[in-house]
């Protein structure tokens, strides 16, 4: 089969002729004396591969060349050569195999190397942005384009090579072929950056890794435009990922989209720790802490303010988290049921989960 290599067509039947100098010697030689190939002859079949497969050449045609040259020989060595001849043949074509083989690992080595290279800077903003865009049209995205990116997590760490990463990757191209996505991992997460007026595809694989992780979870950013616009929508993805664990939400795929609220309230972080502190500090002198008691608020917002839901939430008894609901009244000031005090302590609230107070305090 024809294929272009560096602007002209090579089959596989053009083996330059440097790929088998001295082969034909070498055997002639082998036949004469009887012996085996020497050291250099081995190398210089090695060398001979490794050339072969820097030059785009198939294995097959290259092997069906050292054939003929053999057949060559063999026509004019003497019968009881044939033994030598055989062997011969053997080590050099095992020689040549095994360079060009090697060749061919270490391109591979060096496509991923260049690939987690771009993947770095890409998903953190580094290099110049013009070459970045000239790197991205190899690996399949065009940053002209607005994109958005969809990161996965598990219960584990996964890396390119992995079965779940294999799988994802398998199955997105397999549903979407021809589409420019890119699938990696970073990190030890799952990472599938698709254009973004494309959301079926994070859906898709989203649907797969949350399969695929038993049970992880999937953050989608929103999209944006060009090179930065992929680095913008991946820290909202992680952000994302962030805020579930911190906040408990619940669903496995989050939308950055739906959650960006709470970097307005944390904008602010030192107005946002006085609020909570101001509001929630009296907690403190509860029994147990404040924790049981904003557990208790944040079961009772949760539940849209429905005492029977937030109790069956909390495993209690509608008249004991009555009584915790009064408790907070008295020490706060501010009743949870009132709707002017509601949104104080709601708000209050959420800070306090995003800062992590009581435990770690701003």
């Amino acid at each position: 089969m024809a294929r272009q290599d560096r602007g002209k067509c090579v089959t596989d039947r053009e083996a330059p002729e440097n790929h088998l100098a001295g082969y034909a010697e070498s055997l002639g030689e082998a036949c004469a004396t009887g012996r085996r190939l020497t050291r250099a002859e081995l190398d210089a079949r090695r060398a001979g591969g490794e050339q072969a497969a820097e030059a785009g050449l198939g294995l097959r045609g290259m092997i069906r060349e050292h054939l003929a040259a053999s057949q060559s020989v063999l026509a004019t060595a003497p019968a009881k050569a044939a033994g030598s001849l055989l062997a011969a043949v053997e080590q050099a074509v095992d020689a040549f195999v095994e360079g060009y083989e090697r060749a061919q690992h270490q391109a591979v080595r060096q496509e991923e190397a260049a690939r987690r290279e771009f993947i770095d800077d890409l998903l953190y903003g580094r290099s110049d942005l013009g070459r970045l865009a000239e790197r991205a049209e190899r690996f399949g995205l065009r940053l002209s384009q607005a994109h958005a990116v969809a990161v996965a997590s598990g219960p584990e760490p996964y890396g390119d090579g992995y079965p779940v990463a294999r799988g994802i990757e398998a199955a997105v191209l397999a549903r979407f072929a021809g589409r420019q996505i890119l699938l990696t991992t970073k990190d030890g997460r799952l990472i599938c950056v698709a254009p973004g007026d494309q959301p079926d595809v994070l859906a898709f694989f989203a649907k797969q890794a949350y399969a695929a992780t038993d049970g992880g979870r999937v953050a989608i950013g929103r999209s944006h435009p060009g090179a930065g616009g992929v680095v913008h929508s991946y820290e909202e993805a992680l952000n994302a990922l962030d805020l579930a664990q911190r906040m408990g939400l619940d669903g496995p795929v989050l939308h950055a989209a739906d959650l960006l609220v709470y970097p307005v309230l944390t904008r602010d972080r030192q107005a946002m720790a006085d609020l909570v502190e101001s509001v929630l500090g009296p907690l403190r002198k509860g029994r147990g802490g404040a924790q049981s008691f904003i557990d208790t608020l944040t079961a009772y917002f949760d539940s849209g303010c429905v005492a029977t839901e937030a109790a069956r939430r909390l495993s209690l008894s509608v008249r004991a988290l009555t009584y915790r609901l009064e408790r907070i009244h008295g020490l706060t000031g501010s009743d949870p049921a009132d709707p002017v005090n509601r949104y104080t302590l709601q708000t209050a609230v959420i800070g306090a989960r995003l800062l992590g107070w009581p435990g770690t305090e701003a």
